[in-house]
């Protein structure tokens, strides 16, 4: 029996896994890690959230933006040298960031870690599509990757704000970045393992990927009533995801007790008394219950209808936006209840838009129509934290949060509509 039909990764499988994995840990471990230094930047600059939240929003915005040219230079370059780019370009960025002397170099540097982390996505599963035989596996390996930098971003972010102060935080958390280049320098696979080669030596549907009418003519036909809908949908995910992620761990603080000194954890005239943030750990933990509601999500997806389930989640969503600052406000027991269900209903999502868009396009253009989705969940999601930045500013808490729910509730309407269009491909 070959290796692929046991069903055990090959030695190329497991070096192409193996440098995803560690790619894609490290863009999420990035990507989480800001909301809990913004923290620091609102007392450290005296800013208000409006003002961070559009600072910040436009480095999430070219997260996003950046899906659709990156899939062109994918087909163009491969995805070795773009990954290594990719990653090379998050640790120059938050290298940078820890030069900060205001809000103008903060939005500066994570203006360049959008840019370079919206290469990860096209050019990480394009090299699993085209490099792994046992797809499946390396797909399910690159998603745990993926949910423990979501977790490990922040914890590691608060755990070091201990010790030490942001601007040398950010400069330690280049040290992610480097082993990842320094692992895919010495890494040796072939990214085209999985698919039959041409006698040039290229794939099947090259000059189809790289013509410009090919790709106007295949997001034509991608987008029916069908796919159109699902885009929005995606759309509201993303706006309530960043919307409400984003300042999450300075609206916890609001709620949180004063642990440490209850505890005696430290001595209260310690630098470590001042530095710790009880709510950033809260934070990573309601990250870490958001894993639970991936594997959930992912299950559910086999066994009932995406468009239903997609409905029920948003509608508990907005459900649990509109009641979590009351039930926050009992005590930390119903902050942790009500936050646990906020992450677990979060990332629960994922998987179930995920499966949804494999049904409404076709298998010749899944491709594409991942890349309009990261577009529409990184790029046009990124107006959630200027939305939820402005309002914060303005109302209060509860009602920012009030109003953050019109997003999860357009996307349970709009469920319900796609689940009647009828034109599913699959």
């Amino acid at each position: 029996m070959s290796t692929a039909q046991s069903g055990r990764l090959t030695g190329n499988d497991r070096s192409i896994t193996g440098f995803v994995m560690i790619a894609h840990a490290v863009v999420h471990t990035y990507e989480l890690s800001i909301p809990i230094l913004m923290v620091i930047w609102l007392a450290e600059f005296s800013v208000n959230t409006a003002v961070l939240g559009v600072a910040v929003s436009v480095g999430y915005a070219l997260f996003g933006l950046g899906a659709l040219p990156a899939g062109i230079l994918v087909d163009r370059f491969g995805s070795r040298e773009l990954v290594v780019g990719c990653l090379a370009g998050m640790g120059g960025s938050f290298l940078l960031l820890s030069a900060a002397q205001g809000v103008a170099m903060i939005a500066a540097a994570l203006c360049l870690w959008g840019v370079a982390a919206s290469i990860y996505h096209p050019a990480g599963l394009s090299l699993i599509s085209t490099g792994v035989e046992q797809r499946g596996t390396g797909f399910a390996y690159h998603g745990i990757a993926g949910n423990f930098g979501i977790a490990f971003g922040p914890l590691l972010t608060a755990v070091l704000l201990l010790f030490f102060d942001w601007e040398l935080v950010t400069a330690l958390l280049v040290a992610p970045a480097a082993l990842g280049v320094l692992y895919a320098l010495t890494a040796s696979f072939d990214e085209t393992a999985a698919v039959q080669t041409e006698p040039d030596g290229g794939t099947p549907g090259d000059d189809r990927q790289m013509s410009l009418s090919q790709f106007v003519a295949d997001s034509r036909t991608l987008f029916t009533v069908g796919f159109t809908i699902a885009m929005v949908v995606v759309m509201m995910n993303g706006l309530f995801y960043r919307g409400t992620l984003t300042f999450l761990p300075d609206v916890l603080g609001d709620f949180m007790p004063n642990i440490a000194e209850r505890l005696q954890l430290f001595d209260p005239d310690s630098p470590m008394a001042e530095e710790f943030d009880p709510a950033s750990y809260l934070y990573a933990g309601l990250l870490m219950v958001g894993m639970a509601g991936q594997y959930v999500g992912g299950k559910l997806t086999d066994r009932i209808r995406t468009e239903t389930g997609m409905t029920v989640i948003f509608a508990s969503l907005a459900a649990v936006a509109v009641v979590f600052v009351p039930v926050a406000r009992m005590g930390f027991v119903p902050l942790l209840v009500i936050g646990s269900l906020l992450g677990f209903l979060l990332f629960s999502l994922q998987p179930m838009y995920q499966a949804t868009i494999a049904e409404y396009s076709p298998p010749g253009d899944r491709g594409l129509s991942y890349g309009y989705t990261y577009l529409c969940v990184f790029g046009v999601g990124a107006a959630g934290a200027a939305i939820a930045g402005a309002l914060l500013s303005l109302i209060s808490v509860w009602q920012t949060f009030a109003l953050l729910a019109v997003f999860p509730t357009t996307g349970a309407l709009l469920s319900v509509v796609l689940s009647r269009t009828g034109d599913r491909r699959n």
